[in-house]
This record gives structure tokens, C-alpha cells and sequence, in this order.
């Protein structure tokens, strides 16, 4: 299992470089996610969640019950984006905190498989919702910076509280 990083953690905030060869190390980590983000519970994560400072993403809706529904996903990049969707939030980095978060209701993802393979995913909903989250994890930004200025303090007011209680 790989530690999964909490707010506060600078790998957080930095923008992920690009992967520019799908290699074993890369194809190890992307299994290591995978199992780390079941194990959470999870149904996403992004490699700097862990640590690691690359464009990599896992997404599964089931949490492992289907492992059809498994994403792994190289690189992704939203290319498309359609609608509107307000919806509740959280994220394994930021634990305890659960906001209404506004985000496209479809959207289109490009990236490649662990085979080097490029792959284009239409999703809508949450799995569209999850993809976003991700691909914003990449960018260094946390699903508490799309709040309102007002409800990200109070977020950040439970969160340190949480954190100086544990």
C-alpha cells in the first residue's frame, strides 16, 4: 500500500509532469494505486495522492466489484466538457470534509492505457464528476478551491480542527 498524501502536503499543490515513457515503474505504480485506492475505500485517485508528481489516474465507480469498470489512465486530459452537475464531494487527501461541488455533467477524457494505447472515454454523472477531480489533482488544485470563499474557510476551519485532534 502507498501512503495517501493529506492536505497541507506540498506534492499536492505542484503541477504533475507529463509521463513520457510507460515503463515498468510506471505500470508498478499504477497497480500500487489501484490497490491503494480500494483499500481506502476510493473510487479515484491521482498519483500525487501518493506522492509521485506524474499524470496518472485510477478511477473505478465499483470499488472493485467490476473489474471492467477499472480506469487507468496515462496523461488524461478533459477535452470536452458539457452541462452542469452539482453534486457532493470528498477526497482521501482532504478525510472528513464532504462539500457540494458544482462540475461539468459530461465530459470527454483522453490518455493512454498502461499498453502505450490511446483511449477517449465519454462519461457523464460521477464517473465524469471523478475524472474531473482527478485530472484537477494533476493540476494541483483541490476540489476545496472550486468552493465559494466563504464555504472553503469553513471547510478549512473543520479540517484543521480534525487535524490537530488526530
Amino acid at each position: 500500500m502507498l501512503e495517501i498524501r493529506k492536505y497541507g502536503d506540498k506534492v499536492l499543490r505542484k503541477k504533475a509532469s507529463q509521463i513520457k515513457d510507460i515503463n515498468g515503474e510506471v505500470v508498478e505504480l499504477a497497480r500500487a494505486m489501484v490497490k491503494t485506492m480500494y483499500d481506502a475505500p476510493g473510487i479515484g485517485l491521482a498519483a500525487p495522492q501518493v506522492g509521485f508528481s506524474i499524470r496518472l489516474i485510477t478511477v473505478d465507480l465499483t470499488v472493485g466489484e467490476d473489474p471492467s469498470s477499472l480506469f487507468i489512465l496515462v496523461n488524461p486530459e478533459i477535452k470536452e466538457k458539457e452541462g452542469e452537475d452539482l453534486d457532493e464531494e470528498a477526497c482521501l487527501s482532504i478525510p472528513g470534509i464532504r462539500e457540494m461541488v458544482k462540475r461539468p455533467f459530461r465530459v470527454l477524457v483522453k490518455g493512454y492505457d498502461l499498453e502505450g494505447k490511446e483511449r477517449e472515454i465519454e462519461a457523464e454523472g460521477l464517473l465524469a464528476r471523478v475524472f474531473c477531480h482527478e485530472v484537477d489533482h494533476l493540476d494541483g488544485v483541490l476540489f476545496i478551491d472550486r468552493l465559494t470563499p466563504l464555504k472553503r474557510r469553513l471547510a478549512l476551519k473543520r479540517l484543521r480542527k480534525q487535524l490537530s485532534q488526530a
